[in-house]
């Protein structure tokens, strides 16, 4: 999420979302939050949030001695988040002497570094800190007040690691059975732009990264399949999830909200917060629910290469119904272009660069275990056998750089040509498509789900992930 944040007299938030912005007028005032936490726990929460709306020297004064006087380890939260809205700079100085009397590391370079630290503490969530958090952001957008009004208890992720991202509900605007063209129409597309190729039952799909960058998801109907195709574009990670569990269909959007850098999805019947990286509700009553969604594979490759081998491909239309400059390389040119993180996580792991991206893969075979391999190694190795739990699976890899797995069993591949014939150990020639491995016999290795993610992404999402670099 690309975020540009100024706040003028009236507390008017402009966010940028890329070459457009909304302006969301915020007329802040003091409103009562309907929860069962103790009296205390909502007077402390509304303290926090007064801070941030009141005009009056002698009412700030009196609020900061009182959070000051009734400190306690499970305000910081509150406290960080309080601080990173504040724009009174006598209210930031007390905050900030307040947090580092509190906290062991002095003198953090910036809110990032505090939440970095925060996340790594065990500290007990006060009760108002849901009723907290929907009354701040409900000024923002109204609908974020039901992401978390009175949900404390029906969250499976850390409260504090819920970071706003700078835009409202579906801000990013999704698209929603878009256009589709063939071919030898999209003349707009260049030899070497990035796709994200999708085959289902045999219907080939095309979603150039120059376009999906802008709008950081797509629902469409691929193959017969309702897919919701989900971008973060922070984390590097495109995932097509089929959007039907057990009978229901979930009408999945983009929340405005992060964690861990992970784009977080809601549903438009409960609000519900979902986690990109997973495919389950983390926030709302989804949550328990035994609702993980099913994925399917995704190719990062070139125009040419998908073409090539999917002549009969279509590919999203230049047609979106949205204004957007959708030149190869023109969104998030500045974020791609380095190792910067824009929101942090709680590892600062050094084993690969931030941004190198890896072939990320979990199994249901395996559900409890998780493998990033560096795509660099893969290019140097494009036959690369491997298991993850009882899960066997072999990556091949073309000469584009692009990755595909396959559930290869037993059997040793031993070289492919990097197009689509593939020779295992026996000598058996296998015929390589987006859905299987096929030899003379009519045999067939099926293909694993899959997709790339930058490395701090899926290390912040699955902090036991194995990496093979």
């Amino acid at each position: 999420m690309i975020t540009k944040l100024s706040v003028l007299t009236a507390l008017t938030f402009v966010v940028a979302t890329g070459s457009a912005c909304f302006y969301a007028s915020v007329s802040y005032a003091q409103s009562s939050v309907s929860t069962n936490a103790t009296q205390s726990d909502n007077d402390i929460a509304d303290q926090f949030f007064s801070l941030l709306v009141s005009a009056d020297p002698i009412q700030i004064n009196k609020t900061l001695k009182n959070i000051e006087q009734d400190w306690s380890i499970e305000h910081m939260p509150m406290a960080i988040e309080t601080l990173g809205f504040a724009q009174s700079e006598y209210v930031r100085s007390r905050l900030f002497k307040l947090i580092d009397q509190n906290s062991p590391k002095k003198a953090f370079k910036d809110n990032n570094a505090r939440y970095q630290w925060l996340w790594n503490q065990d500290i007990p969530t006060i009760k108002g800190y849901a009723n907290f958090k929907a009354q701040l952001y409900s000024h923002i957008d109204q609908r974020f007040e039901t992401y978390f009004k009175g949900r404390q208890e029906l969250a499976s992720i850390r409260l504090d690691e819920i970071r706003w991202g700078g835009v409202i509900q579906d801000g990013i605007p999704p698209l929603r059975n878009p256009d589709m063209i063939g071919a030898e129409q999209a003349d707009y597309l260049g030899d070497n732009n990035i796709v994200f190729g999708i085959e289902i039952n045999g219907d080939a799909r095309a979603y150039p990264k120059r376009i999906l960058a802008w709008h950081e998801m797509f629902t469409d109907t691929i193959g017969g399949v309702d897919i919701a195709g989900v971008y973060c574009t922070l984390c590097g990670a495109v995932i097509p999830y089929r959007t039907e569990h057990k009978g229901t269909k979930y009408q999945l959007g983009t929340s405005g909200f992060l964690y861990r850098s992970n784009k977080l999805m809601y549903d438009q019947a409960t609000q519900s917060l979902w986690s990109t990286s997973r495919g389950t509700p983390v926030l709302g009553p989804l949550v328990d629910k035994g609702i993980e969604l099913e994925f399917e594979s995704v190719v990062t490759t070139t125009w040419k290469e998908w073409r090539k081998r999917h002549p009969n491909t279509t590919v999203l239309s230049l047609n979106t119904g949205h204004v957007r400059n959708y030149d190869e390389g023109n969104a998030y040119k500045d974020y791609f272009n380095n190792d910067r993180l824009m929101f942090n996580t709680p590892f600062n792991d050094k084993r690969l660069k931030n941004k190198r991206e890896v072939l990320a893969l979990r199994f249901p075979a395996a559900p409890n275990q998780q493998l990033a391999i560096d795509t660099k190694f893969l290019q140097k190795n494009p036959v690369y056998r491997d298991r993850v739990g009882q899960q066997q699976f072999t990556v091949l890899t073309d000469k584009t750089g692009a990755n595909r797995v396959y559930d290869t069993l037993d059997i040793k591949l031993k070289t492919y040509d990097g197009n689509f014939t593939v020779i295992d150990q026996a000598g058996i020639q296998w015929t390589l498509t987006e859905s299987w491995l096929e030899n003379a016999d009519g045999h067939r290795l099926e293909r694993l789900p899959y997709h790339r993610a930058f490395w701090f992404g899926w290390r912040a999402a699955f902090p036991q992930t194995k990496l093979v670099k």
